[in-house]
């Protein structure tokens, strides 16, 4: 057993009291790189927060915030009477039997730019699930069964179309969660939904086909759908959804759209019901198809989701896009599709063709996970922490920049639309949100037209509630120097 290291000498860390950047982001940044990198190792205690606020010359308010999001989110632990250490990293099996970082090591990573980008990282105000809610122990228990016992078939390619006992499980749980209308025969399981809406655009691709998009859309989504024999045509969402009677002027142009109608992403909005019977109209006439996004559905706030669009889809024109990553972690890439059985064998061949199959090893793993009520459970916890989060940004927010920003619709999700006042450029504010330690993501960027709104999309899913005045405070900060 290796012995504890004392801390005898305060570590380096990068610190300048002339800059810009908050004394809290700066202390936070430094110890986080320095675990990370290695430099402070596991077991390794920590300076007391009053030597170290002495030896930067702060008080040790910033010191004590930055060690309480360290602390937060597991980089470091308190032993009563002993002082504060850098946690043990723990290490899980991936689906191919070797290691893979746990998800607070891929935050660090992402935040750091170490093997990623930043683009891909983690920190105040990003678009992630709750990584501190989520029942690691339960999760690698349910792994060890399945990786301490392995088969043939674990190893062995398995069925493009999905493990079958997950098909079943994911369409139970569809049924009765989202009132989709199907067997377990009609799901497929792909590596994510960005996989699923490939499949959708190479099966819906003829020459001069259309395909019809959300304007806003994900550009992961958008970039998913566009491939060379589709053109992309954006349709406008406004406060009812998508705007039927313009896909109707379309005539035959169009072959497919691809909707979000529960929670629209980004702008928030549902579809009415109204719009959504006169959507089906419009496919089932034409004989056209419909991809219904439903990324969102399991985490509402106030009202009750109106259910699937497929579910009252009586001519069987919708494809239905489900995922986990948002619900369990972004790396689990599992994703699946409700499908129509006139279209069934060819989105099997095409998904056989992408990547063959899903691991077999996750997806046993999260049959377990769902048939074991392991995943209802979750989902209620992060239902009630996810609120208590959201209701804590949305009071910040009209605290510090009611003046400033108007909030759109934020009843579902997790995130918050903030609309930037005009003349504002959200992406400009972005990038200097970046310098300050956060990590918003610029709504002009989801859209392909030259109307786009200003504003920003303010996750908080992951977000500490105990530091989110401070951050909001800090972003009301770039945008006012902005205005």
């Amino acid at each position: 057993m290796n012995a504890v290291r004392k801390a005898e000498l305060i570590p380096y860390i990068p610190f300048d009291r002339a800059s810009a950047v908050p004394f809290y982001v700066q202390i936070y940044n430094g110890f986080l790189a320095a675990i990370v990198s290695g430099r402070l190792r596991p077991g390794q205690r920590l300076p007391s927060s009053r030597a170290l606020a002495t030896e930067l010359c702060v008080s040790r308010i910033p010191v004590l915030n930055a060690f309480d999001q360290l602390l937060h989110e597991g980089y470091l632990e308190g032993r009563v009477g002993s002082g504060t250490y850098v946690r043990a990293r723990r290490v899980h099996l991936n689906a191919s039997g070797t290691t893979s970082r746990t998800a607070l090591d891929c935050a660090a990573v992402g935040r750091n730019g170490a093997g990623g980008s930043r683009a891909h990282g983690v920190g105040p105000f990003s678009n992630v699930p709750a990584f501190d809610g989520f029942p690691h122990k339960t999760w690698a228990r349910l792994i060890r069964r399945h990786a301490c016992r392995p088969s043939v078939d674990l190893f062995a390619r398995g069925d493009p179309a999905g493990y079958a006992p997950l098909r079943e499980a994911v369409g139970a749980y569809v049924s009765s969660a989202r009132g989709v209308d199907c067997d377990a025969g009609q799901v497929l399981i792909v590596s994510g939904p960005q996989m699923g809406l490939r499949i959708c655009a190479l099966a819906f691709a003829t020459a001069g086909s259309a395909l019809c998009v959300e304007e806003p859309c994900r550009p992961s989504a958008r970039a998913a759908l566009d491939i060379p024999q589709n053109e992309l045509i954006p349709v406008s969402v406004d406060g009812h959804g998508i705007d039927v009677c313009a896909l109707e002027r379309l005539g035959g142009d169009a072959t497919a759209v691809y909707v979000t109608p529960d929670h629209q992403d980004p702008l928030g909005v549902a579809m009415t019901a109204s719009r959504r019977q006169a959507l089906l109209s419009w496919a089932d006439e034409g004989r056209r198809w419909i991809v219904e996004g439903d990324y969102d559905s399991a985490f509402r706030y106030s009202t009750r989701p109106l259910g699937a669009l497929q579910g009252i889809d009586t001519a069987e024109r919708v494809i239905y896009v489900g995922t986990f990553s948002n619900v369990l972690f972004p790396d689990i890439r599992l994703g699946y599709l409700v499908v129509p059985r006139s279209l069934l064998s060819t989105f099997i061949r095409i998904r056989e063709s992408l990547d063959g199959c899903s691991p077999t090893l996750y997806q046993r793993v999260l049959t377990d996970f769902l048939g074991g009520g392991h995943f209802a459970r979750h989902v209620r916890r992060m239902q009630t922490l996810y609120s208590a989060r959201r209701q804590v940004l949305v009071e910040r927010l009209h605290e510090h920049l009611g003046d400033v920003v108007t909030l759109g619709t934020a009843d579902a999700g997790l995130h918050v639309v903030a609309f930037l006042p005009d003349g504002v450029d959200d992406q400009n504010v972005v990038r200097k949100a970046a310098g300050v330690g956060l990590f918003p993501q610029a709504l002009s960027t989801f859209y392909v037209t030259g109307r786009a709104p200003s504003g920003l999309l303010l996750g908080f899913g992951g977000a500490n509630e105990s530091t989110l005045e401070t951050e909001v405070r800090t972003l009301g900060d770039v945008i006012r120097r902005m205005l």
